[in-house]
């Protein structure tokens, strides 16, 4: 496991670390609990927090604290707080901060490794729930709750001046391939085109055949080369059916963002560039920044 130790001594981390590399986990060493803060924000794969209750600049408990909210953030965390003064105020205040676990400062060898089976274990249940809870189960990309939270973040990164672009797919004549060749084609279907889809960015299944794809530092023109590439390969896919391959196509609506954009509006756009590409002769792109699709969205 990566592992985050913060402490205000070196020897301290010194000692824990050599607990614990020698098992095997990947250790990341703090004196300053900001430091250890901004590492834990952009390093996901953490699965554990070990902290002194006395660390400076924040405290144990503010980085407990802050430590939780990361991981309410759909990311596994274990945060355990060490102390030289165990007691029971300091026990109920790291724990109603945030903290998981307990233990004394420096730890015995047998009782950390242990703690951590009981993390690993943890953090295991909670990345599998939070795969459950995001994952569409057909298709096995993002559903649609948890696309929207993903094109949230990622707009939110963006800002009034940033590149965000969106594509929109939606597979052609897709009760004609249920009709003729039955349910289960149709939901190979549906995984193909997934699969192909989240090759290119973060992809989600919003229902039914209709698939999204959030390209982040994306302008307008590349997003349109992704999308087009999608629809060449899409022709190419073969999904086995009782009487043969079976073949399809996708069209594809494409928006990109402007200043003082939302995700609703960026999603609204490439709803619409989709509607003309599926009206307009399908198996096709059709871009948001057209005359016609601007003037649609007025």
């Amino acid at each position: 496991m990566h592992i985050v130790i913060v402490d205000s001594s070196r020897v301290v981390l010194k000692i824990v670390s050599g607990l614990l590399e020698p098992r095997g986990h990947v250790v990341h060493s703090f004196t300053d609990s900001a430091e250890a803060l901004a590492f834990l924000s952009n390093q996901p794969e953490v699965r554990v927090l070990i902290t002194s209750l006395q660390v400076r600049p924040l405290s144990g408990l503010e980085l407990c604290w802050s430590a939780r909210l990361l991981a309410e953030e759909r990311r596994p965390l274990y945060v355990i707080t060490m102390s030289s003064a165990r007691n029971e105020r300091n026990l109920a205040e790291a724990l109603d901060s945030g903290a998981d676990d307990f233990i004394d400062k420096p730890p015995g060898a047998e009782e950390l490794h242990a703690r951590l089976r009981a993390a690993e274990r943890l953090t295991t249940l909670q990345e599998n729930l939070i795969r459950l809870a995001e994952t569409d189960p057909l298709s096995g990309i993002l559903n649609r709750r948890a696309f929207f939270a993903q094109a949230n973040t990622g707009a939110d990164r963006a800002g009034n001046h940033g590149r965000l672009s969106m594509v929109l797919a939606d597979i052609d004549h897709f009760k004609r391939i249920n009709d003729e060749h039955g349910h289960d084609v149709g939901d190979l279907a549906i995984q193909a085109v997934a699969k192909l889809i989240a090759t290119e960015g973060k992809a989600g299944r919003l229902g039914g055949e209709e698939f999204a794809l959030l390209l982040p530092e994306t302008g307008l023109e590349a997003a349109e080369a992704v999308a087009r590439r999608l629809c060449l390969r899409v022709r190419d896919l073969r999904i086995r059916g009782a009487r043969g391959p079976v073949t399809l196509t996708c069209s594809f609506g494409v928006s990109t963002w402007v200043e003082g954009d939302s995700v609703e509006a960026l999603m609204k756009r490439a709803d619409i560039a989709l509607y003309e590409a599926k009206t307009g002769g399908r198996d096709r792109v059709v871009s948001a920044a057209t005359d016609l699709i601007l003037a649609r969205t007025a």
